[in-house]
């Protein structure tokens, strides 16, 4: 066992503050949610089995200096419990633990009256029926000694694991729990990708599926944070746009975005956000977004979500940093318009995430054939042969979002309650063969729909998408012009 961090005194310990709830928007999943998703779970597991959950690991960044904490999707689906060092068990039927009836418990890590000045109150484990509405609560440093026998279950579920923790200097830390479950179980290697004949119960298949199935499908409490993620998101496109000139830096813009995200109090971006001017606009998950000056004529496509409570946005759009686009950009921007747009046409429940994206893919080949960006569409279209990947629109047009940005469902037919994006594009790196004038031209246009049975439902309306709109909308003044800052001085 590792040594504790020495507790100064009882009084610290006992006389924290407690954080008032009226500090908080009262927006937020309650205990009942997440109870009715366990709950769902147990419905969904095999007889005689428990799934196990871990919360994520702390990463470090620096030397003593830790990246921002952001809880496991799947724990916070499940409990709201958004603290590290934390592993959840979920039985399908009730076990006698200690002489007491258990369907479900909580280890979280104890409390420390010297680690809480530094880094925050903790949950104390008689909080957590109040709190999260989870009956049996241990301290991690329990698990070692708990009475549960892992070999009476038929299956135990769980993820496997990347090792990507460290052992932290403090006792029922992850690292701890984690090497404390695995000699329970007996788990020996991460080679295990189904349940071993033998006697061996470790199952690393069938907790993904479930929960697939469980969070491709929104509650109308998801649809409503996601609604407001989306909201932020496309509010900030659509001032960015009006604050938009030649002479910005990507990292100012992508500034101008979070501080948007912020002023609304979503807590995180959903992703790294992506801002590419001209040329790198092309690269599809550019995240440096260091071009100090972006340049008259240029396009920039600004790819940013915000994440409220949890739930997570995915907006892109492109626009002329000028104000207007020149023929070229606009030939291309309306292609990827009228390819999303033929999406759309065909977004309900029970059409297939395919269709979605052959639809998209015969607009663009054919118009890029028509504007003569490509001579055939034979060989032309074709980036790379082994992958079949097209050479100007190589990834795929949509995807989930939910508590991740590319969120767990399943990419078969369309379901009421689904929330995904359309996301076509166009991108022809500068030496491409064609035309010059089209190189360095970069279109993503990227929209998060609800499914419906008949139809969807646009969410990020907020921003517009059509070419001739979002140039009426750049005219506009912007609440940033007046945000003048003085120069640094050269030393």
């Amino acid at each position: 066992m590792k040594k504790t961090l020495f507790i100064c005194s009882f009084f610290l310990l006992t006389n924290l503050p407690t954080t008032a709830q009226n500090e908080y928007l009262n927006d937020f999943l309650t205990s009942d949610f997440h109870k009715h998703r366990r709950e769902a779970l147990r419905k969904q597991m095999p007889n005689n089995s428990v799934a196990v959950f871990f919360s994520n690991p702390v990463r470090n960044r620096s030397n003593d200096v830790n990246y921002i904490y952001h809880q496991d999707p799947n724990f916070h689906y499940l409990t709201g419990h958004n603290q590290p060092h934390s592993m959840l068990l979920v039985f399908k039927q009730p076990v006698e633990i200690n002489g007491q009836p258990m369907n479900e418990v909580l280890f979280l890590r104890d409390r420390n009256a010297l680690a809480e000045i530094y880094d925050g109150e903790r949950m104390a484990v008689n909080e957590v029926k109040a709190e999260l509405g989870i009956n049996n609560a241990f301290t991690s440093t329990v698990f070692e000694h708990f009475n549960l026998d892992f070999k009476q279950f038929d299956r135990v579920s769980f993820y496997d694991f990347f090792d990507d923790y460290r052992d932290h200097p403090e006792s029922g830390d992850l690292y701890e729990i984690v090497n404390h479950f695995k000699q329970k179980v007996g788990y020996e290697s991460s080679n295990n990708l189904e349940i071993e004949p033998k006697g061996n119960n470790i199952d690393l298949v069938t907790l993904d599926s479930i929960m697939i199935s469980l969070r491709g499908i929104k509650t109308k409490e998801e649809i409503s944070l996601l609604r407001k993620a989306v909201d932020i998101s496309t509010l900030a496109q659509a001032e960015v746009m009006k604050a938009m000139k030649p002479g910005l830096s990507e990292t100012e813009i992508q500034g101008l975005h979070e501080y948007i995200f912020k002023k609304y109090r979503a807590e995180y971006e959903g992703y790294p956000s992506i801002v590419g001017a001209g040329h790198n606009g092309c690269v599809l998950h550019y995240i440096d977004n260091y071009k100090p000056r972006i340049a008259d004529g240029e396009l920039i496509l600004m790819d940013l979500g915000a994440e409220y409570h949890g739930y997570t946005a995915d907006v892109t759009r492109t626009i002329p940093v000028n104000g207007k686009f020149n023929k070229e950009q606009r030939l291309i921007y309306d292609l990827v318009y009228e390819a999303q747009e033929a999406a759309l046409k065909l977004c309900k429940e029970g059409t297939y995430f395919d269709d979605l994206y052959q639809a998209t893919l015969k607009v663009i080949n054919d118009g890029l054939l028509e504007l003569g960006v490509y001579e055939n569409l034979n060989e032309e279209t074709i980036m790379n042969p082994q992958t079949g990947r097209n050479r100007y629109y190589p990834h795929g047009c949509c995807h989930h979002i939910g508590l991740d940005v590319h969120d767990k469902g399943e990419y078969d037919e369309l379901e009421e309650n689904m929330v995904i994006t359309i996301e076509p594009g166009i991108y022809i790196p500068a030496g491409s063969p064609t035309d010059e004038k089209w190189w360095d031209i970069a279109v993503r246009i990227e929209d998060d729909f609800l499914i419906q049975k008949e139809g969807c439902e646009l969410l990020s309306d907020k921003a517009p998408r059509k070419s001739s709109e979002i140039e009426k909308l750049m005219t506009q003044p912007s609440v940033f012009d007046s945000l003048v800052l003085p120069e640094l001085e050269e030393k």
